[in-house]
């Protein structure tokens, strides 16, 4: 009969020692306990930096989209104006002209 495939890999335990192979599962259990709530109280910390900066993100989004809407605002103001100074220039030049009001009204009809 053959040997399994590994089978003469295996170590040879001649005496356990189980009180050290115990010991030396409580110091990994040990640490990992303590990496574990370390690692909890940082993902803590993380969850409140995040709620902070999302806060802070959404009030800088509003404030932008306040200041646009106000430049926005302006802008169309701007364009008004300008054209209403170009049309005042352009009547006070028709009327330089020698063009009487009524004729420029008709003008405009």
């Amino acid at each position: 009969m053959s040997r399994t495939k590994g089978s003469k890999n295996r170590p040879k335990i001649t005496h356990t020692d189980y009180a050290t192979q115990i010991a030396e599962k409580q110091e990994t259990i040990a640490s990992l306990a303590t990496e574990i709530t370390s690692i909890t109280a940082n993902i803590d910390t993380w969850k409140a930096d995040l709620k902070e900066k999302k806060t802070t993100l959404k009030k800088a989004e509003k404030e932008v989209a306040s200041l646009e809407a106000k430049k926005a605002k302006a802008d169309a103001k701007a364009a008004e104006e300008a054209k209403k100074a170009e049309a005042e220039a352009v009547l006070k030049k028709l009327l330089a002209s020698g063009m009487s009001a009524d004729e420029i009204l008709e003008k405009l009809k």
